[in-house]
C-alpha cells in the first residue's frame, strides 16, 4: 500500500554519501554547544529577512505548538475548525481553553466571521496553519493583518503555521511582537524523520518562547543534516522545486481526468481535497488499488464527511495513480 495521506515529501535532498560523512563525522559522547546557534544562522541566511536572534528550533512543529500553549498569555486559544488537528490536541494535553471559528459548508472561513468570533472569545492568541491544512488555501496578507490588528488590540499574539509555504508564495508581512511564524523541514524539504520545527518572531517573542527551551533542544545528527541542507542553497532549492513539480502534477490530474464530476479545492500545497459523492467513490476505487489516500469519518470529522485528501508521490507512482484516475473516470462517463 502506496501511503498518500500523510503529507510528506518525496525523496531525500541529501545523497547517501552525505548523510554518511554527517554521520561518521559526529563526536556523540560530548555536547556540541554552538551548532544550535550554527543552524539558527544557517536558517536564517537561507531565507533572509530575519537574524538567527529571530529564530529557535525544535523537535517538529509539534513540540513549539506545545511551547506555545505554555508560554502564551493566559486565556483561551482560538483557531479554526477544520485545521491541524494537534492544535486541539496540545491545547488539551496542557489545559488551556481552546475555542474555534466553524468552516462554512463549503470550508470557507470568512473574515467577517473570524473577526467576530474574536470579538467573542476573547483569544490570549490565534493560532492557524497558512497553507491552510486540510483545504490547501491561502490566505492573503490582507485577511492575515486583520486578524493580527485585531489580536494586537486584544494584547494577544497570531500564529501563523506555514508548514507548506514553500509550494505556495510567502506572506509579506512584517514582523511585529504579536506575529509569530511557524516552519517544518517536514514537508517541502524531506526530513520528516529529523523531527525538526522552527519558529521565528521578534527577538522579544522568541527570547519569551526560550524560556523554556532545553539546554540542547535538538540532537546533533539533526542539527548537522539540517545545517547542511540551508549551507548548500544550491542543491536545497533544487530539491524543493522538485517537490514543486510533484504538487503541480498530483493537481493537474485531477483537473484533467475528474474535475467536472467532483469538488476540487484550489490548493497551495503538497496535497489537494476533495470534496462530494463521487470524490469518496474515486477515494475507495484508489485504495482498492493500492494507495491510501486520507478518508474523513462523516460522523466525527464533519464538515468533511464527504472529503479525500491525496498528498503528492513519487514520478513513478504518479503514472501509475494517473492511470487509476483516468480509469475510474472513463468507467463514470461510460456509466452516466
Amino acid at each position: 500500500m502506496i501511503r498518500i495521506d500523510k503529507n510528506e515529501g518525496v525523496g531525500t535532498p541529501l545523497s547517501a554519501k552525505t548523510y554518511f560523512d554527517i554521520l561518521n563525522n559526529q563526536d556523540y559522547n560530548l555536547y556540541h554547544d554552538d551548532d544550535y546557534d550554527r543552524f539558527c544562522a544557517a536558517y536564517a541566511n537561507y531565507f533572509g529577512g530575519f537574524s538567527k536572534e529571530q529564530v529557535c528550533a525544535a523537535n517538529g512543529s509539534d513540540e513549539l505548538i506545545q511551547k506555545l500553549m505554555l508560554i502564551m498569555p493566559e486565556g483561551p486559544c482560538l483557531t479554526l475548525n477544520p485545521d491541524f488537528f494537534m492544535y486541539q490536541a496540545y491545547a488539551e494535553q496542557v489545559q488551556r481553553p481552546i475555542e474555534f471559528v466553524d468552516a462554512t459548508p463549503d470550508l470557507q472561513f470568512p473574515i467577517e466571521n473570524v473577526l467576530k468570533r474574536i470579538d467573542d472569545v476573547q483569544p490570549s492568541f490565534f493560532i492557524l496553519s497558512n497553507p491552510h491544512n486540510p483545504t490547501g488555501q491561502r490566505f492573503d496578507e490582507h485577511y492575515i493583518l486583520q486578524i493580527a490588528d485585531k489580536m494586537k488590540a486584544l494584547g494577544g499574539y497570531i500564529v501563523v503555521d506555514e508548514a507548506y509555504i514553500d509550494f505556495s508564495t510567502p506572506l509579506d508581512i512584517t514582523l511585529e511582537d504579536h506575529i509569530v511564524v511557524m516552519h517544518t523541514l517536514s514537508k517541502a524539504f524531506g526530513l520528516a524523520g529529523l523531527r525538526v520545527g522552527v519558529l521565528i518572531g521578534t527577538e522579544p517573542t522568541i527570547a519569551r518562547v526560550r524560556r523554556i527551551e532545553h539546554p540542547y533542544p535538538l540532537n546533533i545528527l539533526s542539527l548537522r543534516i539540517a545545517t547542511y541542507l540551508f549551507e548548500h542553497p544550491a542543491s536545497t532549492k533544487v530539491f524543493v522545486e522538485q517537490q514543486r513539480d510533484l504538487s503541480d502534477r498530483l493537481k493537474a490530474i485531477f483537473t484533467r481526468y475528474v474535475s467536472d464530476k467532483l469538488t476540487l479545492y484550489p490548493s497551495d500545497t503538497n496535497f489537494i481535497l476533495t470534496a462530494g459523492e463521487q470524490a469518496v467513490a474515486l477515494g475507495n476505487y484508489i485504495y482498492e488499488r493500492g494507495f491510501k489516500p486520507r478518508f474523513y469519518d462523516p460522523i466525527t470529522e464533519q464538515p468533511m464527511g464527504d472529503c479525500v485528501r491525496y498528498s503528492i508521490m513519487s514520478t513513478e507512482d504518479m503514472e501509475r495513480f494517473e492511470a487509476i484516475v483516468k480509469e475510474w473516470s472513463e468507467q463514470y462517463d461510460l456509466s452516466n
